[in-house]
């Protein structure tokens, strides 16, 4: 299985994320599964709802992922997995992300150090919830609409 992200979604997820350094950002990401490829069209960007820990934890709201899951269906679009930053740490699922995790979805990493996107990973919880594997990331072709990248706050 893999993801394939345009570099303008890819950018805007490194951008929005980057923004909110130091503090984890978050957002889903909409698209279609074709055969062994999710290919994202839209990414919708969160604002961090935890109360707490939020240099190295995120919450998306109940809300949120409704909003996001309406929006999808209303487009013809399925809800294929999350992403979320990194802070000053590596692009690798910890602990805490795989307990919180669900499996199917998929989940893009994005490290950022001193405020700057350094790395952009990918990964898919294993189905008996007991480690993440690594899913490809692809780059896919730029056709990317104007409203792919949405800021919701």
């Amino acid at each position: 299985m893999s993801l394939r992200l345009d570099s303008a979604i890819t950018a805007q997820i490194q951008q929005d994320l980057a923004r909110v350094y130091p503090e984890e950002g978050c957002g889903v990401l909409l698209g279609h599964e074709r055969g062994e490829t999710r290919e994202v069209v839209r990414a919708v960007t969160f604002d961090n709802q935890r109360d707490d820990s939020r240099h190295n934890r995120y919450l998306i709201s109940p809300e949120q992922f409704l909003s996001a899951d309406r929006a999808a269906r209303d487009e013809g679009l399925d809800v294929l997995g999350f992403y979320h930053s990194h802070p000053d740490h590596p692009a690798r699922p910890s602990e805490f992300d795989r307990e919180n995790a669900w499996p199917w979805y998929s989940y893009v990493i994005v490290s950022v150090l001193q405020g700057r996107a350094v790395d952009t990973t990918c990964w898919r919880l294993a189905e008996d919830r007991s480690r993440f594997e690594p899913e490809a990331l692809e780059n896919a072709p730029d056709a990317t609409a104007p409203g792919a990248v949405e800021t919701k706050r």
